[in-house]
């Protein structure tokens, strides 16, 4: 037997190969579930495992931090056009044959950052893969929301869920393992086979999918999206970046800044007054659709922004490892995986929005709880807060993307989930900024606090001085003028880790302020539940 014969007798097997008038097999969206599951683990898996390879990466090509950031950050800026677009793409060649390229082209990215021998290579790899990895997610969602009935969106969406959760967990982990042990090149190889596994189940299983209503190509709404998106991005990134020491005072980032906002701001009066828009911002009209995004964006703020601030405090405040570091979030992603299906089914049975409030409380707390931690903190107390984190996460994310789609008919979802999804990285990429530029201003203040408190005159620290100088003579047998000198070293270091770990704390705090604030629009959100109506339904071709 050949084949192509055998996959065309799997896809039998599965129900997919039917005509216009027949409906698909009952087990089809589990089928296509599990496929979307695939690209989703991939996409997100690629945002988090890169970074504990960076150190490597920079002694392999001989580059300093100014230069490997662009590895991050080109990844960001390719994301940030793909987004906004795919849903057009979707919509006019097909969710199959799009979703099947975005997944090609972040599979091929992914070969190429393996193979790269020098940076600049690897920033065009990147490039490639954030293409892919911007196309990948808008349609998985996308593609899970069409497929499932309302009654089992829930659900459907906490188990797509697992993907991500598991991506971000497992992601430090598996770089940390990869890069101490192998090579940094296997952080991307590793994506290859499962792209490759991806493709074919793609192939095999999902039908296509391609909108009637589609018009032509607003080239005008894409030229600014293109130009204003990855500037803003850019901008933000490079307002904290380590190369920067202007902050986001430096004319370069000033001028992204104002080119951005005003291609923003032309490009919503374009997407509103011209007939075929690129992105239908008119959904935003939509009530739970518009305050669900205005809730992630808020919510973005300080999630993604905090993302960054426990690996910090890890190994810069207590000394961990990349690995020991990437291990730690690991329950708290089992905890969410575990948990999101669970809290989709009973979303999709009680009122959402309560799943939507207890999380984003659990949230807020873990955050203030976080914000008292110290240089002496306990690893089962640092870890109480992730587990929280981990049930929140569930709680939140789930029933939160179910009510804000639900409403959208078939024929906008592509373009709904564009918009929700660009929303939640424009709301990470200011959280980081914002948190980032607090973290130094912070870290200073308390430093120059601590660092006023140590007086020659004060009885304390000279006595403090006396002690450390004496332990030190004793244990190591150096002389009173070297035993002095390192004590004075040992307390001036402390104080540094002191004030960072402070620093790492008032940012804690002002996520959890940040995050308590969405309990506001949760209010407006209507959670009355309905049926889509038969016209709304009935609104794709099947190919």
């Amino acid at each position: 037997m050949s084949i192509r014969n055998a996959i065309k007798g799997v896809r039998g097997k599965i129900g997919h190969l039917h005509n216009d008038t027949e409906q698909a097999h009952p087990t089809y969206k589990w089928w296509v579930l599990s496929n979307v599951m695939i690209g989703t683990f991939m996409a997100v898996l690629d945002s988090t495992i890169v970074n504990v390879g960076l150190p490597k990466i920079m002694a392999s090509f001989g580059v300093g931090l100014d230069k490997i950031e662009w590895v991050l950050t080109a990844y960001m800026l390719a994301m940030a056009v793909m987004l906004p677009t795919s849903g057009w793409l979707a919509d006019k060649f097909g969710y199959k044959r799009i979703y099947f390229l975005g997944l090609f082209v972040f599979t091929l990215g992914s070969g190429l950052c393996g193979l790269a021998n020098e940076e600049n290579m690897l920033i065009v790899a990147r490039v490639i893969q954030g293409m892919g990895a911007g196309t990948l997610m808008p349609l998985g969602m996308a593609i899970v929301m069409r497929e499932f009935p309302i009654e089992q969106r829930g659900v459907a969406i906490g188990l797509w869920s697992i993907a991500s959760a598991a991506s971000v967990s497992f992601g430090p982990l598996i770089g940390g393992y990869l890069v101490d042990n192998y090579n940094w090149q296997l952080i991307f190889d590793v994506n290859v086979p499962f792209g490759i596994l991806g493709l074919i189940a793609t192939y095999i299983i999902q039908k296509e999918f391609r909108n009637h209503l589609i018009k032509k190509f607003d080239l005008l709404g894409f030229t600014f999206t293109v130009i204003s998106l990855p500037l803003l991005i850019y901008a933000l990134t490079e307002s904290t970046s380590a190369a920067n020491s202007e902050g986001w005072s430096a004319p370069y980032v000033v001028i992204c800044f104002a080119i951005a906002i005003l291609g923003l701001i032309l490009f919503i009066i374009t997407e509103l007054t011209v007939k075929n828009p690129l992105i239908d911002i008119k959904l935003l009209k939509n009530y739970n659709f518009g305050i669900s995004n205005l809730i992630m964006f808020i919510f973005g703020l300080g999630l993604f922004g905090s993302t960054f601030l426990f690996p910090l405090y890890l190994q810069n405040g207590l000394g961990y490892s990349a690995i020991q570091s990437g291990a730690v979030f690991l329950p708290a992603g089992l905890i969410q995986g575990a948990t999101s299906p669970i809290i989709g089914l009973v979303s999709d049975k009680i009122d959402r929005k309560l799943p939507i409030v207890v999380g984003i409380i659990l949230f807020t707390f873990s955050f203030y709880y976080n914000s008292t931690l110290s240089l002496m903190s306990e690893h089962s107390y640092i870890m109480i807060s992730l587990y929280v984190r981990g049930f929140a996460l569930a709680m939140i994310f789930t029933p939160l993307s179910t009510i804000g789609l639900i409403d959208i008919p078939k024929e906008k979802m592509a373009q709904a989930s564009s918009i929700f999804n660009t929303i939640r990285q424009l709301g990470g990429s200011f959280g980081v900024a914002i948190l980032g530029t607090i973290l130094t201003s912070r870290v200073n203040f308390h430093t120059q606090m601590f660092g006023g408190e140590l007086s020659k005159l004060s009885p304390a620290f000279d006595n403090t001085v006396k002690n450390l100088s004496y332990h030190i003579q004793h244990f190591t047998g150096a002389n009173p003028a070297t035993a002095s000198k390192q004590s004075l070293a040992l307390i001036s270091s402390n104080v540094t880790q002191q004030a960072f770990v402070q620093g790492i704390n008032d940012d804690f705090l002002i996520a959890a302020i940040i995050t308590i604030i969405c309990l506001v629009p949760v209010v407006f959100l209507s959670s009355k539940k309905h049926k889509m109506t038969a016209a709304a339904e009935q609104s794709y071709d099947i190919h």
